[in-house]
């Protein structure tokens, strides 16, 4: 049976960083304000594998439930001010 995950840790960003530096599980993000502002997901740091193409959300929540085993970053591009919300793999 698949676990659910409905709720998870918050991790602001206004640039690249790491939501995450564990294995886990992205829930999805809020975004507060943008600029044409673009994420790209990454399995790992800043040189990791993408886990998705360039997004370019609007604001407002967005679902976007996937899963990391090295860790999640977030490269952003333009202006954003993003809100993710994660799960870290039970240990």
């Amino acid at each position: 049976m698949a676990r659910v995950i409905e709720a998870g840790s918050p991790v602001n960003l206004a640039a690249s960083g790491a939501v995450s530096a564990n294995a886990g599980a992205l829930i999805g993000f809020y975004v507060a304000s943008t600029t044409s502002g673009t994420i790209v997901l990454r399995n790992g740091g800043s040189g990791g594998t993408a886990i998705s193409g360039t997004i370019t959300p609007a604001v407002g929540y967005h679902a976007f439930p996937c899963t990391f085993s090295a860790g999640c970053y977030a490269t952003i591009a333009n202006t954003l001010n993003v809100t993710f919300f994660y799960a870290n793999e039970a240990g």
